[in-house]
């Protein structure tokens, strides 16, 4: 299993155990192989998914209770871990290659029946809640609140698919999860962690259906048949990241609202086709740019990470486990982005979004498929790409102690530019921001009057 970041500030988190959770009963389809799809294959050279919610640990006044109730929660997340395993199986697995001949092929697979399990962690550490989220600054020990610290989906042959960490605060309880960006996307992560808190809520685990079970592919379809080994170790293709700071941008509801009428009344649209997501990100990518202090004839380029299930054709339920998320991506000059209204660039992004059709999907897939294995992956340097939703319910997911004060996020690929899109934890439509810039252009987005006037004071 690997360990937490060796930065400094892992000296403030200290491991207390390790162990492997399986399932406590595999079900009769994992004994056969599930087998990665294409677009999971694609993912191979990515880093883990890490996201985590920081929770306040109930208040007592008797000094022999926190010890009490850490042994309980411990092993209550142990007991649901393995029952959520029954329903989402491949977590528990490890990655494995199948090989044929005439000719030579590989295709990556999903091995449960030799693996240990899934991790299980349990960490301490001497920090307040308060210390983590003081600040609008996202301290970097929260990277040492999750496992696999910088590990790339192909090293799932040797380490968990899957690993939970608990870290003990002084007043609070950080839950990290980690998990295999090569089996799943960030729909099917957060599907895992909302039945992972109904499974820890239920009284009667055994007995109780969840509301929306991981639908798998058929272990029958056909495979996807790579020239090369895809798990080859020497497959990377994230380059060490530059020092960046990393801030949280809160967004109320009526902030929200307000830009979302205000982008569609720009197009002079009759309805409301841009979306609010869609409208927040041309804010920031316009002001990011800014930052950025960009030539007028420098191209800049916007990424969404889109769901592609409703594309599909036909198209997959939401709850459909698995890859299915690729960049709907939009790009413009500098001039034209900041010279131009906020629903010029609001609608390039609402085309990019519609224009990524399965045609489109397929057509991107093919050409990958064609490419020479383990060229770089590239990151423009003058992207702003929006990943994660709004729209999963992170603040769902309870473990006897409320609602979560916040999520946070792991090391997970972090470059300049890298945002993810969080629900606000008052609900009703606000979002969060978590932005990731190099320190010189987050201090310039930070003097930016337009952009500060529209954050607000979060909750969280």
């Amino acid at each position: 299993m690997a360990s937490s970041t060796s930065s400094s500030s892992s000296s403030e988190v200290k491991i207390i155990s390790e162990s492997f959770i399986k399932p406590k009963t595999l079900p009769e389809k994992s004994k056969e192989s599930y087998h990665l799809s294409p677009l999971d294959h694609l993912m191979l050279s990515f880093n883990y998914i890490q996201k985590g919610l920081l929770f306040l640990r109930p208040s007592s006044d008797d000094a022999t209770k926190p010890k009490d109730f850490m042994e309980t929660l411990l092993q209550r997340l142990k007991d649901s871990l393995a029952t959520t395993l029954d329903h989402f199986y491949p977590l528990s697995g490890r990655l494995s290659t199948l090989k044929t001949d005439n000719p030579r092929s590989y295709s990556v697979f999903v091995d449960c029946n030799n693996s240990p399990g899934a991790g299980f962690i349990h960490a301490k550490s001497n920090l307040s809640v308060e210390d983590i989220v003081g600040s609008n600054y996202v301290p970097l020990v929260v990277q040492c609140f999750f496992d696999h610290h910088k590990a790339v989906n192909v090293n799932g042959q040797n380490m968990s698919l899957l690993s939970v960490k608990v870290t003990e605060l002084v007043d609070g309880v950080f839950i990290g999860l980690s998990m295999n960006h090569s089996v799943g996307d960030g729909r099917s992560f957060w599907n895992f962690f909302n039945s992972f808190s109904v499974i820890f809520n239920s009284q009667e685990e055994d007995l109780f259906c969840l509301k929306n079970p991981p639908i798998f592919r058929e272990v029958s379809g056909p495979l996807c048949r790579l020239p090369y080994n895809p798990l080859n170790k020497s497959l990377r293709s994230h380059s060490e990241s530059p020092v960046l700071k990393e801030r949280m941008f809160h967004f109320s509801s009526e902030t929200v609202r307000s830009l979302k009428s205000k982008a569609n009344q720009d197009c002079r649209t009759t309805t409301t086709m841009i979306s609010s997501l869609q409208s927040l990100t041309a804010v920031l990518w316009r002001s990011v740019t800014r930052a950025r202090r960009l030539p007028n004839d420098q191209e800049t380029t916007c990424r969404f990470a889109a769901d592609n299930r409703s594309r599909m054709d036909p198209p997959l339920p939401t709850n459909h486990f698995g890859d299915h998320v690729s960049a709907a991506i939009t790009t413009a000059k500098t001039s034209d982005l900041l010279e131009n209204r906020l629903g010029w660039a609001a609608l390039k992004l609402h085309q990019a979004v519609t224009e990524h059709t399965s045609e489109k999907i397929a057509s991107e897939l093919e050409q990958w498929l064609k490419s020479q294995p383990g060229t770089p992956f590239y990151i423009n340097p003058n992207v702003v790409h929006v990943r994660s939703s709004p729209r999963f319910d992170k603040y769902g997911c309870q473990f006897g102690m409320g609602k979560a004060v916040a999520v946070r996020s792991g090391y997970n690929s972090k470059y300049d530019g890298k945002v993810a899109a969080y629900p606000g934890r008052e609900g009703g439509g606000s979002i969060d921001l978590e932005v990731c810039l190099l320190p010189e252009f987050l201090e310039a987005l930070e003097t930016d009057q337009e952009f500060m006037s529209l954050v607000s004071s979060s909750s969280s």
